[in-house]
């Protein structure tokens, strides 16, 4: 008998969550600029926390942990503590912390694929390669070109965070996020 895992549902949920900031980073990022930050950090301490128990799980199966995705979630929890500590400058925020949250986060994940490929041969894992060989450009993109961040806030971060989540929903869905 397979156990079932609230991993699946934690990542569900996070996809959820990062469609909905996606949309609305696209349809009006001056406007709410602050709350958009608050929501960031929510969405960073999320993406962390599963990062870390991606961690923990794959080191009881297989053997060693990826220490890769622990780095990544204490830092998307770090990114997203401090967004939510300050959003009243949420532009420097946005501008100096979420390249990095970008990086990390993509980091983790392409650490994922060997284990991905490992349980589900399929176009789920070519499709997160590429997405997140994006998110790293954009994230790298984003540090020598700040005034990207800042300018293009709305569509750029709005469709890469709209991707992730679709990423993530079709990871829950997928038997990576089911059944472990």
């Amino acid at each position: 008998m397979k156990r079932h895992t609230g991993y699946g549902w934690l990542e569900l949920i996070e996809g959820i969550l990062l469609i909905i900031l996606g949309a609305l980073a696209i349809a009006s990022p001056g406007g709410i600029l602050r709350w958009i930050t608050i929501f960031y950090g929510v969405m960073a301490i999320v993406t962390g926390i599963t990062d870390i128990i991606f961690y923990a799980k794959s080191e009881r199966y297989i053997g060693f942990a990826p220490c890769v995705s622990l780095a990544a979630g204490v830092i998307s929890v770090i990114t997203g503590l401090a967004l939510m500590a300050y959003p009243h400058i949420g532009e420097l925020v946005v501008t100096l912390l979420l390249p990095l949250w970008f990086i990390a986060h993509s980091v983790s994940k392409l650490c994922h694929l060997g284990f991905i490929r490992s349980l589900y041969r399929g176009r789920y894992f070519y499709v997160s390669l590429v997405i997140n060989v994006i998110g790293l450009v954009v994230g790298v993109l984003m540090i020598f070109w700040p005034q990207i961040a800042l300018f293009s806030v709305g569509f750029l971060i709005g469709t890469y965070l709209i991707i992730l989540g679709v990423d993530s929903v079709v990871s829950a869905c997928s038997k990576l996020g089911k059944d472990w």
